[in-house]
Order: structure tokens, then sequence, then C-alpha cells
């Protein structure tokens, strides 16, 4: 696409600057003001996340030596231990209950599937 300018169009780029910059000195004062007001609104909300991310729980690296780094592990093997043979509970107690109650099996199942998603 080849653009040529003619005397007009030079002319019509001309006013169009000039109304531009007309437009920008009438109203220097409410761009500058904006401008001062939208920077301070950044820095007010950055300021505000900052501030919730400092108050968040930060997690500590496990510092010291092997026995105490295979101390920390086997704690939490134990943890996940525990909750997995309540969790194994949870499911033979649910079995049973489809035996012995089969309406209200269906009912429970239905409603964990559905309605805990």
């Amino acid at each position: 696409m080849i653009i040529t300018l003619t005397p007009k169009g030079i002319f019509n780029i001309y006013i169009k600057q000039k109304v531009m910059k007309e437009f920008i000195a009438k109203y220097q004062k409410a761009i500058v003001g904006t401008g001062a007001v939208s920077v301070l609104l950044i820095c007010y909300f950055q300021q505000k996340e900052l501030s919730k991310l400092r108050a968040e729980q930060k997690i500590e690296v496990v510092v010291g030596g092997d026995i105490q780094k295979a101390n920390l592990i086997d704690s939490l093997h134990d943890e996940l231990f525990i909750q997995k043979i309540q969790n194994g509970r949870y499911e033979l107690t649910f079995e049973h209950l489809k035996e012995v109650n089969p309406k209200l099996g269906k009912e429970m199942e239905d409603w964990m599937s559905h309605e805990t998603e």
C-alpha cells in the first residue's frame, strides 16, 4: 500500500497536530493530575498486595543434619499412615452400609459424587 501525501493531506495533518497541541495545552493540569492520581492508586494497590504477601505463612526450609531431616520425613510418613488408616475405615463402613441398606448407600454415593465437588 503506497500512501501519497498531497498538500491538502499535509495541511490536514498539520491542523490535527495543532488541535492536539492546543487540547494538551488547555488540559495540561488535568492530564498531569489524572496521571499522578493513577500512579498513586497503582502504588497503593501494590503496597496492599505486598502486605498481604508478607502476612502469608512462609514455607520454612529444614536446616540441619540428615538425622533431623529423616525425623521430619518419618513424622510425615506417620501422619500419612494415620490418614490412610482412617480413610480405609470410612471405605469399609461405606461398603458395609451399601450391604445393609442399599437404598441409603446409593443415596450417599450419589450425594458424595455430585454434591461434594
